[in-house]
């Protein structure tokens, strides 16, 4: 018998303890059902009471757990199961619980929040998006509010006095994005007007200070983030920066649509040099020397070289590296970014150093307002703020190494309350994208009459629209989800979950939401997940993968993959050109599986060079650290004055 791991077997004892206290709970249901509505609320105060004199969390977390279950099952009709107790333990001691789709991360959230909450310093739930913010904090309010709580929930549209009372709450729900740009305001507000910034880079209000310039934030206590390997690895390589509007003089529009036409016209590997996996162009000696002597408008001809280059690259980046309808949107002539990991619109944010710009010049919209970083705070700098930090996520294994290293947070996998019966078939690798769209919509016809329902998960906004009309051509029912149409989302995924039904997605229906089955899908065979290509990190392939057989439910799964794949654009194109060769001697049929190992291993190099970035970062962010340490200031401020 092969014996565990150090590692491994600190996770089984941890899984062991909290079961065994989860069972306690469970056998003392009968305690807190005896009581009536106003007696569950005072036990509750009792518990702050308590909490608030000192007395350890941890003695308080089997009452406190049994007060939210029986909370629970009166206002939502759910009662958390013991699996569920058990990820509640593994949050509430500062770690993040893998659980499953379906298991009902929701609900499990709310057993930490309520117990770290009854010290009154407040509490926040950190989700993906404002659509699951809002939902959650209305499904879950009732549970807080009988136990004598209050609950809160942060909008985009919200102004500064809105914020501010919803972060007066016991518990606040709302983004990452949110609720950072609130910090950062609340820096700008505090930090650069009065200097009133404390030894933590945390702000205190000034006496007399008026309401108008308190901050919106109280603190910054405890908070449990939602797909968190999304929030904290996913998004981690952006920081979130406050900019300072800097008009477009009519020089500055005339040098970035020059720069891209310039751009268009040079050859690669003569003038410039691109490198796919680093999405990054580099002008050579000869493309340089090309644009000295290349005839420039009067608006930029006293501009200075190195800038022109500068931009001439960013141009190149552009036209290369980013897609429309993959990386972002046109709206309302407006380029709008898309989050890979989540297939969301990112409003509000912008690339920087004039790549935005170079975009826009690409699709030929208004030229938008350059920015200067008035703050800027990295999402690893913000999370690392408060005193406790807890997540969950149906695929935080994976990022286990990295989550410890820079946050200090062990996963823990939870056990499923109902074994899961997901079944994976055989992948399917074609030598064209023509070729695989073709045997997906085969494959689609053919579960559709067997009353299958099918989510087709597709890694962009315009491959769900090229899928969504080869099916309205056969006249298959279908509906899309994607940047570009999530108004009715909700909808959508209520809907997904019923014979015959085909839904086509991008990864906005992979985080966040469950499908239900009706009965008859369930005796058909459950929910069929296509999978047309594979993403840039395995995280967000089982996110997709685990839409289908939720709780014990029945489904399966299966990829579709091509050498044209998105995925494989970070690759060497003459790598790409040998390789089709090589496949011209297979048929529409399919290649053989072997080919699988190009795949994973283009994967695989994706997700170092990111997680590389992400060590970018954080060492930029040691040196700016650094920096304030010399200047006297707060090291661990991100403030940026210009």
């Amino acid at each position: 018998m092969q014996a565990l791991s150090p590692l491994h077997w600190w996770s089984q004892v941890r899984l062991v303890r909290w079961r065994q206290t989860a069972n306690r709970i469970d056998a003392r249901s009968g305690e807190w059902e005896r009581l009536d509505d106003e007696e569950l609320k005072r036990y509750s105060r009792e518990l702050g009471w308590k909490a608030k004199s000192g007395v350890a969390l941890k003695k308080l977390l089997p009452d406190a757990f049994g007060l939210v279950r029986e909370a629970a099952r009166r206002t939502t009709g759910m009662k958390p199961f013991v699996v569920q107790l058990m990820g509640g333990m593994a949050m509430f001691e500062g770690g993040i619980a893998e659980m499953q789709t379906g298991e009902g991360k929701t609900l499990t959230a709310v057993l930490p929040t309520y117990l770290r909450a009854l010290t009154g310093k407040g509490c926040h739930i950190v989700t993906v998006n404002d659509y699951l913010a809002g939902r959650d904090a209305e499904e879950m309010g009732p549970i807080y509010q009988s136990l004598g709580l209050t609950v809160g929930c942060i909008q985009t549209p919200m102004e500064a006095d809105e914020r501010r009372a919803a972060y007066a709450c016991d518990v606040t729900y709302g983004t990452a994005k949110e609720m950072g740009f609130d910090f950062l305001r609340d820096q700008l507000r505090q930090g650069i007007a009065r200097g009133a910034i404390d030894r933590h880079g945390l702000l205190e209000t000034e006496p007399g200070a008026t309401p108008s310039e308190s901050p919106a934030q109280r603190g910054h206590h405890f908070a449990l983030i939602d797909e968190a390997d999304s929030v904290l690895i996913d998004e981690a390589r952006t920081p979130l920066i406050i900019g300072m509007t800097q008009p477009n003089d009519p020089g500055s529009v005339s040098l970035f649509r020059w720069c891209y036409r310039t751009a268009t016209r040079l050859q690669p590997d003569v003038d410039f040099v691109y490198e796919p996996h680093r999405r990054t162009a580099y002008l050579t000696d000869a493309g340089c020397r090309r644009i000295v002597l290349t005839s420039k408008p009067s608006l930029i001809s006293s501009i200075d070289s190195e800038r022109i280059y500068r931009h001439i690259e960013q141009a190149l980046t552009a036209r290369l590296a980013y897609q429309k309808d993959r990386d972002y949107v046109i709206v309302d002539e407006e380029v709008v970014i898309v989050d890979e990991s989540t297939g969301r619109i990112m409003d509000g944010r912008k690339w920087q150093d004039g790549l935005h710009q170079s975009i826009e010049s690409k699709e030929q919209v208004p030229i938008t307002a350059t920015s200067g970083e008035a703050a800027r705070v990295t999402i690893q700098s913000f999370f690392r703020r408060y005193s406790h930090l807890a997540g969950m996520s149906g695929t935080a294994v994976q990022a286990a190494a990295e989550l410890k290293k820079i946050y200090g947070m062990n996963v823990a996998a939870i056990p499923t309350h109902r074994p899961c019966i997901r079944v994976g078939l055989a992948p399917r690798i074609f030598r064209t994208a023509d070729d695989k769209r073709d045997a997906v919509v085969d494959q689609i016809a053919e579960l559709v009459s067997n009353d299958r329902a099918v989510l087709v998960g597709t890694p962009s906004v315009e491959a769900s629209e090229e899928l969504g009309a080869r099916l309205k051509t056969l006249g298959i029912r279908h509906q899309i989800l994607n940047a570009t149409r999530h108004e009715r989302e909700a909808d959508v995924v209520a809907e997904a979950g019923q014979s015959g039904w085909v839904t086509v997605a991008t990864n906005m229906a992979g985080r966040g939401t469950d499908i239900k089955l009706t009965d008859e899908l369930t005796k058909a065979g459950g929910l069929h997940v296509i999978a047309t290509e594979m993403h840039s990190s395995e995280r967000i392939d089982r996110q997709l993968v685990g839409r289908a057989a939720r709780q014990g439910d029945p489904g399966s799964f299966q990829f579709f993959l091509s050498l044209d794949d998105e995925l494989l654009r970070c690759r060497e194109e003459t790598l790409l050109e040998q390789l089709r060769e090589q496949a011209r001697s297979g048929d529409s049929g399919g290649l053989a599986l072997s080919w699988l190992k190009f795949f994973h291993s283009t994967q695989k190099m994706l997700e170092r060079q990111h997680r590389k970035q992400r060590r970018e970062l954080l060492k930029q962010e040691k040196q700016r650290n650094d920096t304030y340490k010399r200047m006297g200031l707060d090291p661990c401020l991100e403030l940026t004055e210009s």
